[in-house]
């Protein structure tokens, strides 16, 4: 998948993999990073690749919950209510934007995203057992946005910032958008290909000794003089989880410090609340810090 995903994307192949990552581990990702630096392209060609249902949503601040998870339309022909699904019973769903919708709408997406399900009018309804859920946000701008409370952002598994191409990798981006077809995408894998490859990856072998190192960087994201609020349990789940997608997409059975030392910024950056707000950022920065002061398990 990832090398699929580089027939479109230029010198995003890390950003390719932790979102293979992400989505083998069953969680969820945040893509924020200014505007023009691909993460629709990213999310795009990630849903290409699976050959499943793909939806978009691009979010307004008029946008309304049931825009999003479906809404009752009376049938006066048969003089009943009958459900119309919205966009989210899909396999992949891009909310594009998700700071310009509402907290009411933003709120549309934690039964989902956390369940697996969605509550309508008093009925529950399930989600498809392969869902997925990609979101973009502009983390600069503040006009018309609605900054994600603690409880959504703690949904999402990782949040990643593509950043920036270098000169080469920039030069080739504008060669390839004067081709047609340049950013086309196969579709290689279906949804049980992705189901099948979920129950591998969570018989990935987690020794002891790991899990007690990721509690320890937990343990320390609470006790650190500059973090107000640590990482939460589910934070420490969600790590554990995606080291065992991170071996088994690297060949793996079992699961290195190294897995953990990787992807503890990118599962923890963005649960951590410091002291001090400068904007809405992903700490990763604050995380790798804590990381470096805990032992490493021999």
């Amino acid at each position: 998948m990832v090398q699929n995903m580089a027939n479109a994307l230029v010198g995003q192949a890390r950003s390719s993999r932790l979102a293979v990552i992400a989505m083998l581990a069953g969680g969820h990702i945040l893509l924020e990073d200014v505007p023009g630096t691909g993460k629709t392209l990213l999310a795009r060609s990630l849903s290409s690749s699976v050959k499943g249902n793909f939806k978009r949503v691009q979010c307004t601040p008029d946008l309304l919950p049931s825009d999003v998870s479906g809404v009752n339309v009376y049938d006066q022909k048969e003089q009943v209510f009958r459900f119309v699904p919205g966009p989210i019973f899909t396999n992949i769903l891009l909310i594009d934007e998700i700071n310009r919708a509402t907290p009411r709408t933003q709120s549309a997406l934690l039964e989902a995203m956390e369940e697996g399900q969605v509550t309508s009018d008093g009925v529950t309804r399930k989600l498809e057992r392969m869902f997925f859920v990609i979101a973009t946000q502009n983390p600069i701008e503040s006009h018309g946005t609605f900054p994600l409370p603690d409880a959504q952002l703690d949904r999402f598994m990782m949040c990643l910032s593509l950043g920036y191409p270098n000169v080469e990798q920039e030069g080739e981006i504008i060669k390839k958008s004067m081709q047609d077809g340049a950013f086309h995408v196969d579709s290689i894998l279906s949804t049980d290909d992705v189901l099948a490859a979920r129950l591998a990856v969570r018989r990935v072998f987690v020794h002891d000794a790991l899990v007690n190192y990721i509690v320890n960087i937990v343990h320390a994201t609470r006790k650190h003089p500059s973090i107000l609020l640590g990482v939460s349990p589910r934070g420490s789940q969600l790590l554990v989880r995606a080291a065992q997608a991170a071996a088994f997409v690297e060949g793996r059975d079992f699961v290195t410090p190294d897995d953990v030392k990787m992807l503890a910024p990118i599962v923890f950056g963005h649960r951590v609340s410091p002291k001090v707000k400068a904007n809405r950022v992903s700490h990763t920065d604050l995380i790798e810090k804590i990381v470096e002061t805990i032992p490493v398990p021999a």
